[in-house]
C-alpha cells in the first residue's frame, strides 16, 4: 500500500554548514535539483534566492515535500546557525518534519561505493579539524556507509595518527584539505589520495540520500525541537569564558 510512496519521499535539503552553500531537491532515487555555489558570499545572501531558482525551475510545491534535511553540524558557525533558522522557518510554515544530518557523514556519502576508508577535514581552526572515518560495505544489493571513527574535532595529528594506526589506504576531502595537505603528505605511513573536485567538498544532495534513509529509521524532529551540533563553544563563548575565568 504505503510501500512504494515510501520509496518516493520527496527530500529538500540544505547544507550551509561550511564554504559552500548547497540546496537540493531528492525523490525517491531522483535527485531532480540541486544548486551548489563555493564562492565568497555568506550563505545568508546565497541560501534563499538558490531555493527561490530550484522552486522556480522545477515548479516545485513547497507543500509537496515530506520532509526538509539540513546539515546539523558541526561546521561553521555562522553558516550553521543560518542554514538551522532557514530548515526551521520552512519546516514551521510548511509543517514539516526535520531531518538533521551530521556534516561530516553528508561529507563521507560523497564517496558512496569507495573500498577505501573516507575521511573528511573541515577546518575548525587552531590546528584542529572537525573529522570523523567511513567505509562502505556491501548489503543488501547496495553499499552500506559505516563508521568507523564518528564525526569529533581533533588535531589534525590526531586524526592522522589514527589513520596510521588503522593501516588502511584512506581518501580525503574537504575544505581543511588545502590547509592540512602538506602536514597529511608529511606525517601519513599509510596510502593515501584526495577526492576530486566534484566530490570534495559538501553537497546538499548527500544530504538529501541521507535524510532518505533516515526519514524510514524514524530519525526526524519536528522544526521546533530541532537545533544544530557544533561539538565545540564558538570564539565569541571561549574569550567569554577565558574573561570569566580571569575574574
Amino acid at each position: 500500500m504505503d510501500e512504494n510512496r515510501d520509496e518516493k519521499k520527496k527530500i529538500l535539503a540544505i547544507d550551509s554548514s561550511g564554504l559552500v552553500a548547497s540546496a537540493a531537491v531528492i525523490c525517491g532515487d531522483e535527485l531532480i535539483a540541486e544548486y551548489t555555489v563555493n564562492y565568497k558570499k555568506t550563505h545568508s545572501q546565497t541560501l534563499l534566492p538558490m531555493l527561490e531558482e530550484i522552486k522556480k525551475m522545477t515548479d516545485l510545491d513547497l507543500d509537496s515535500i515530506d520532509a526538509i534535511a539540513v546539515a546539523a553540524g558541526p561546521g561553521s558557525f555562522t553558516g550553521l546557525r543560518i542554514g538551522s533558522a532557514t530548515a526551521k522557518g520552512l519546516g514551521l510554515a510548511l509543517n514539516k518534519p526535520l531531518i538533521g544530518v551530521p556534516t561530516v557523514d553528508g561529507l563521507a556519502y560523497n564517496l558512496y561505493g569507495t573500498e577505501n576508508y573516507i575521511c573528511p577535514i573541515m577546518d575548525a581552526r587552531r590546528n584542529q579539524v572537525y573529522t570523523g572515518v567511513y567505509r562502505f560495505e556491501r548489503g543488501g544489493g547496495q553499499f552500506l556507509m559505516k563508521t568507523v571513527k564518528a564525526q569529533c574535532a581533533v588535531s589534525i595529528d590526531e586524526i592522522i595518527h589514527f589513520l596510521n594506526e588503522a593501516g588502511e589506504e584512506v581518501i580525503f576531502l574537504g575544505d581543511g584539505v588545502p590547509v592540512f595537505r602538506e602536514k597529511i603528505a608529511q606525517s601519513s605511513t599509510v596510502p593515501y589520495s584526495f577526492a576530486p573536485a566534484h566530490m570534495n567538498r559538501q553537497r546538499a544532495a548527500s544530504i538529501g540520500v541521507l535524510g532518505q534513509l533516515y526519514l524510514k529509521q524514524g530519525r526526524q524532529q519536528t522544526a521546533a525541537e530541532f537545533a544544530p551540533e557544533y561539538l565545540r563553544m564558538s570564539q565569541a563563548e571561549r574569550e567569554r569564558l577565558e574573561k570569566s575565568n580571569m575574574i
